[in-house]
C-alpha cells in the first residue's frame, strides 16, 4: 500500500488550500483514513478522519473549528483535506494516514499505522 500526498503550499493568512492523498495497492474504501500534522518540537496531531463507512461522522480536532473539511471519493482512491480561513498556526507537514486492516476505523492517533509522505503547509501572516 502507498498513500502519496500532495497539495500542500505558502500561503497568506486567510487563504485555502486543498490537500489530496491518492492510495494505491488496495480497495481504498474498505479503509478508514486521516489527516495528521506535526509541528517541530510538538507531538503529531490528528486534524481530521473519515470512516469507510459513510454513515459515521468524521472527526475533526477541536483546532479545526470548523475551517477544514474532510471527504473522500472511492472511485479516485484519494482522500482530501479542504482548509479554509488558514492561519499561521496550521504550518506544519501534513500527512495522510490510514489503518494496515480493512473494516477499521479509529480516532485514536496510535491506531494509524499506515503513513504518506508528509506535505508542508507554510501559512504566513
Amino acid at each position: 500500500v502507498q498513500l502519496q500526498a500532495s497539495g500542500g503550499g505558502s500561503v497568506q493568512a486567510g487563504d485555502s488550500l486543498r490537500l489530496s492523498c491518492v492510495a494505491s495497492g488496495r480497495t481504498f474504501s474498505q479503509y478508514g483514513m486521516g489527516w495528521f500534522r506535526r509541528v517541530p518540537g510538538k507531538e503529531r496531531e490528528l486534524v481530521a478522519s473519515m470512516s469507510y463507512n459513510s454513515r459515521t461522522p468524521p472527526y475533526y480536532g477541536d483546532f479545526v473549528k470548523g475551517r477544514f473539511t474532510i471527504s473522500r471519493d472511492n472511485d479516485k482512491s484519494t482522500v482530501y483535506l479542504q482548509m479554509n480561513s488558514l492561519e499561521p498556526e496550521d504550518t506544519a507537514v501534513y500527512y495522510c494516514a490510514s489503518f494496515n486492516t480493512p473494516y477499521r476505523y479509529s480516532v485514536d492517533s496510535w491506531e494509524f499505522n499506515v503513513w504518506g509522505q508528509g506535505t508542508q503547509v507554510t501559512v504566513s501572516s
